[in-house]
């Protein structure tokens, strides 16, 4: 095993668990790239990256360009004299210039079974196409849009009670694991070029996705939800507001197909609203800045609703 001079290039909580992977190992994170401070919270207050703070709390020397096209970044890059670059979900495009300056190139931890879904949203994405497994890919980077070359694979099932949130969870961790397995020897490892033929994009999610439509099929409104589970939380509009609907599960059509977007049933157990396939059960909903709570809860606050 030769040590590394590693710079790493990250921002979410996604990517924090790799980046704990590096500071672990025998090797040395001489950098970490991360994006810009930006605000967040009521008070609207500049916030670090999760990544930031993690280099903060160790003393890594921290860089927040705010692109990585400029001559004087890529200058900046290169005096660094890294031999690898590790990046998970950075959120900025590493140009040619940068993917060849670390001696071994740029290795990318993405949270798909490449080629199936390459982008912005992987996770999301595959919940709601309802995909039974998903995983880590680790790629050597090139210039395209998660093109590069496998290097390695690491599988995770998608349970039926899998969330955004929670599958993201699980993804992070295992994107860490698969790391550590393989950081020491990453240069070794074979290069399996994908097949373009069998890629699907992940699309950035869009708020004006999370808005239901009673014409999908219920299964397909239930994947919704929990895809959009903790952003951007899908929502309809019943009882004349606006109702944030953050749990939720597809039942069987009844003897008699209800009309589209018709609630059939308001009771505690549940709000039942038809659909163009099957009947979607409504189980925790949140109003305008409230508290998330369960339809029993709702229905005890507003009675006249129940039927």
């Amino acid at each position: 095993m030769t040590l590394k001079r590693i710079i790493f290039a990250g921002t979410p909580e996604f990517a924090v668990p790799s980046l704990q992977t590096l500071l672990q190992s025998k090797h040395t994170v001489i950098a970490v790239y991360t994006q810009p401070d930006r605000k967040a919270g009521r008070g609207q207050k500049l916030q670090a990256s999760p990544v930031k703070q993690l280099a903060l709390a160790n003393h890594i020397p921290i860089y927040q360009p705010l692109t990585l096209k400029d001559a004087q970044q890529q200058a900046q890059l290169q005096a660094l004299q890294a031999d690898l670059m590790i990046v998970a979900a950075y959120g900025l495009l590493l140009p040619k210039a940068v993917l060849d300056t670390p001696r071994l190139g740029c290795i990318n931890v993405h949270a798909s079974l490449l080629p199936r879904w390459r982008g912005a949203a992987p996770i999301q994405r595959a919940l709601i196409a309802g995909d039974a497994t998903t995983g880590i890919t680790l790629m050597q980077m090139d210039v395209g849009l998660d093109t590069g070359d496998i290097l390695k694979m690491a599988e995770c099932p998608i349970l039926p009670e899998d969330t955004g949130q929670t599958l993201h969870d699980k993804l992070a961790i295992l994107g860490g694991q698969l790391l550590a397995e393989h950081l020491d020897n990453i240069e070794h490892l074979p290069k399996q070029p994908q097949n373009s033929a069998h890629a699907v994009y992940a699309k950035k999610l869009d708020k004006e996705e999370a808005n239901l439509h009673w014409e999908e099929p219920a299964e397909s409104l239930a994947r919704k939800i929990r895809a959009f589970n903790p952003w951007p939380i899908a929502q309809t509009h019943l009882f004349d507001q606006t109702l944030r609907i953050w749990e939720a599960q597809a039942l069987p059509a009844p003897p008699v197909t209800p009309q589209i977007g018709e609630i059939l049933h308001c009771q505690a157990s549940g709000l039942d609203i038809g659909t163009s396939q099957g009947i979607l059960r409504i189980l925790k909903i949140q109003k305008a800045g409230g508290k998330i709570i369960s339809i029993k809860d709702f229905l005890n606050a507003h009675p006249q609703y129940k039927q």
